[in-house]
């Protein structure tokens, strides 16, 4: 009944967290301090294990996972390696650093196999070696009713292989530039913009062709979503880095604490008509340069 909004994520509790030095240069959302101490870990291992709490008191079957390993410090954000999707198929990604390579996990693979009704797995993971990366759901946000991809250029995401992934799971890429006031590239498209059901929360200024933006807002509309626009100051504290859920009351929509104190009573108001929202506490995990929507691998498959 909700494509959208899936009823099951994925998330992984990490031990040893801390940002990513080899993501740093193109990540301008991750923090730029160069040393944390061990309470920024212990938080992040709180923050994760109440968020998987929050969500399963709201009806949100979660499987996590954790990551006891001091060598994947992204590992916090399944949704970049692997995706799911009605009709039993999953997705594997090939990642752009490569210390996030380590990140891929068959457990996780073999526990929705098991679980859940999954009649393909395409790993598209060996294109790393040609140095061709498309970093799943961050680097595209898919509209799952419409079948679009909204994707920003970035060294994350190149467009033969969102040519691929589109052709096999009958997606519409639907590609654009995005830029910070300083011009530089949005490192992943989840963080500019959020897809509901029914709304869209997006950065819409920050996408640089002024035709390619009113293309992407009138077909946004045409598929019957009221639009929320972002300004680049609420795109730096999250706003846009959401994911519909449905829960035992209907749909959520989860998002991070920062990003919640960033909207304005009007912007709260009109998603509060569509959603219920669930401000989470990832003060922690932001640090890394994602929030809320990264945390979450979205389970699309039916249940065994």
């Amino acid at each position: 009944m909700f494509p959208q909004a899936p009823n099951a994520v994925v998330m992984i509790r990490p031990h040893c967290f801390s940002p990513n030095e080899e993501t740093r240069a193109d990540n301008s959302f991750q923090s730029q301090a160069q040393q944390f101490d061990g309470s920024i870990s212990q938080l992040a291992y709180e923050q994760v294990s109440r968020v998987a709490e929050q969500l399963e008191q709201a009806g949100v079957r979660v499987h996590l996972f954790e990551d006891l390993g001091t060598d994947t410090p992204d590992s916090v954000f399944p949704n970049n390696w692997f995706s799911t999707h009605a009709g039993g198929q999953i997705a594997i990604y090939p990642m752009y650093a490569k210390n996030r390579r380590r990140e891929r996990r068959a457990d996780i693979i073999e526990l929705l196999k098991r679980e859940y009704r999954v009649q393909d797995v395409i790993d598209y993971s060996g294109l790393e070696y040609d140095d061709l990366f498309l970093e799943g759901t961050g680097a595209m946000v898919l509209d799952h009713i419409e079948r679009v991809a909204y994707t920003a250029r970035s060294k994350r995401t190149d467009s033969h292989v969102l040519e691929r992934f589109c052709s096999h799971f009958n997606f519409e890429p639907m590609v654009f530039d995005a830029l910070s006031e300083e011009g530089v590239p949005v490192y992943h498209t989840n963080v500019l913009l959020c897809v509901g059901s029914d709304y869209a929360l997006g950065g819409f200024e920050m996408i640089v062709e002024p035709g390619r933006r009113a293309e992407i807002k009138q077909r946004l509309q045409l598929a019957g979503k009221k639009l929320i626009e972002l300004s680049e100051a609420q795109i730096n504290a999250f706003c846009g880095n959401a994911l519909e859920l449905h829960g035992n009351s209907g749909r959520i929509l989860a998002l991070s604490q920062t990003a919640y104190d960033a909207l304005t009573a009007e912007q709260i108001a009109v998603l509060e008509s569509c959603v219920t929202l669930l401000p989470l506490d990832v003060s922690a995990i932001e640090l890394a340069g994602g929030s809320v929507r990264c945390m979450l691998a979205g389970v699309h498959l039916s249940r065994r």
